[in-house]
């Protein structure tokens, strides 16, 4: 699993990273608890503001359907309770995206199944969604990670294709999904919670069950901790085996960097 993670990119943001997989470059920045409109107030719990901004041109429904997907998502991830009457703003800037519209052409004729195990789950075709939602949720929990805001767990999420042999193909290629009968979109938290399974084509539910061992394996550590609660761990990245081995590598690497001065 080919990724490349910057953390604190941005210098006046609250929190921010950069991260780049599988032909998606997203910059994600956190800011907040800042004050909220009266309109947008929640008295018991932090509000969530999601932009997204495509890498060309203005957003349009697809960007407020992620958004809308990505703010519920995060929503589980942030302690949303410490912070009433706020607002915790995440931006998403698209920086690159592979060029994926012979593959819209190409799997519009599949059957769509769409699961979201969050309220409010939209019929919108998701299709050409789904490839860059593992990208932006990764970026997003990097960037809160990056900040001091509480969170209840981190997450990790991962895009499988499988190919018309049933074959499965982890971070596919362009050539790939156009040639699959089916993607999908899977997260897990750090407990071990499914967060998001978002599906599109044609599959049985033994396709399924074999992505869903697939992207546990590829998401989940096999140290079992939490980046959310304190241990006493070695700060030396260590070579990862999972994408939560690779979160928690980042975040070493920061803390590293930020108390190296104390060994000067």
């Amino acid at each position: 699993m080919t990724q490349d993670v910057i953390i604190s990119p941005l210098g006046r943001a609250d929190g921010s990273a950069s991260y780049i997989s599988n032909g998606y470059s997203v910059l994600a920045a956190v800011n907040g608890p800042v004050e909220v409109q009266r309109r947008d107030e929640i008295p018991e719990e932090s509000a969530i503001d999601v932009v997204l901004r495509p890498a060309i041109g203005v957003g349009g429904v697809r960007e407020r359907h992620l958004e809308s997907m990505i703010e519920k998502t995060l929503r589980q991830v942030i302690l949303v309770s410490a912070h009433p009457r706020t607002l915790i703003q995440i931006t998403l800037q698209v920086v690159a995206a592979p060029d994926e519209s012979s593959v819209l052409n190409s799997l519009h004729q599949s059957a769509s199944v769409s699961t979201m195990l969050i309220p409010g789950n939209s019929d919108i075709d998701l299709f050409q969604n789904l490839s860059i939602l593992p990208a932006l949720l990764q970026s997003s929990i990097l960037a809160l990670l990056s900040t001091s805001l509480p969170l209840t767990m981190t997450l990790t999420s991962t895009l499988i294709a499988v190919s018309r042999t049933g074959e499965l193909v982890t971070e596919p290629s362009v050539k790939a999904k156009k040639e699959s009968t089916s993607l999908h979109v899977l997260a897990f938290s750090s407990h071990g919670e499914l967060l998001v399974a978002e599906s599109e084509g044609m599959f049985g539910m033994d396709i399924w069950d074999q992505v869903y061992s697939r992207a546990e394996k590829l998401c989940r550590a096999s140290n079992t901790g939490d980046l959310t609660q304190p241990d006493d761990v070695d700060m030396e990245p260590s070579q990862p085996k999972s994408l939560e081995d690779s979160l928690r590598n980042a975040i070493k690497a920061k803390a590293a960097r930020e108390h190296r001065w104390r060994e000067s």
